[in-house]
């Protein structure tokens, strides 16, 4: 049951550690740290990853900035209460941590795999210079009950396809995570600077058991995770 259900969220990124450890949490006195990892993409920009990984999987006492890391592992939700609202945050849940020489160019250095239901109704819009986008809310199960609520944002001709999704069908979704950079209203005065990601799709499929318990299921957590955000 738990392998299966690890096979609906694979994660691939290769990068330099550009961050310090910070205490997340404790599970069964294991401590779970963050950390930021920055890929590069094909052009000259590069995004910069949240990852959580454990203290068994690295040394967290060490300053690892500037070393390169392959990482495998799942993209993982959690929300957190703030402002009165809620928030969702996502990282990479690193599963294996291997430190490398190099990164080749023609390496895939940062890949995605989501098999999840979509959980609400998709948006689709163009922008002023006519590009088609379509963001979709992925609800990807994971064990025991739980599930990570994963933001994606299709372009072009996906888009057009998603926007036709239904809330509860479960999708296949290819792509890889990216990071972008918005400014938060705090109050009339005040603005900051934050980080959002999603997964950018380069690929995406409907699958034929779309309507499913499972889905409705996470339909409906999705509107409570959502609720204040």
């Amino acid at each position: 049951m738990t392998d299966k259900v690890i096979e609906n969220n694979q994660v691939v990124i290769m990068g330099t550690i550009v961050s310090d450890f910070i205490y997340s949490h404790e599970i069964f006195g294991e401590g779970f740290y963050m950390v930021d990892v920055e890929v590069a993409r094909l052009s000259d920009s590069s995004d910069l990853i949240p990852m959580m990984v454990s203290e068994r999987l690295m040394d967290v006492s060490r300053d690892y900035k500037g070393e390169k890391i392959a990482v495998t592992g799942q993209f993982r939700s959690y929300n957190r209460h703030e402002e009165k609202k809620n928030r969702l945050i996502l990282s990479v849940f690193a599963r294996e941590v291997e430190f490398v020489e190099e990164i080749e160019e023609s390496a895939k250095s940062n890949q995605i795999f989501l098999d999840g239901f979509i959980c609400k109704e998709p948006i689709y819009r163009k922008t002023p210079l006519g590009r088609e986008i379509a963001d979709l809310l992925i609800a990807v199960n994971r064990p025991y009950g739980k599930s990570d609520y994963i933001p994606c944002i299709c372009w072009g001709r996906n888009a057009r396809f998603a926007s036709s999704f239904e809330v509860g069908a479960r999708c296949a979704i290819w792509g890889r995570i990216q990071s972008r950079e918005y400014m938060k209203k705090i109050s009339e005065e005040e603005v900051e600077k934050r980080i959002a990601y999603e997964v950018s799709v380069s690929k995406l499929e409907l699958l034929e058991d779309e309507y499913t318990e499972t889905g409705n299921e996470n339909v409906n957590t999705c509107r409570t995770v959502l609720a204040d955000c």
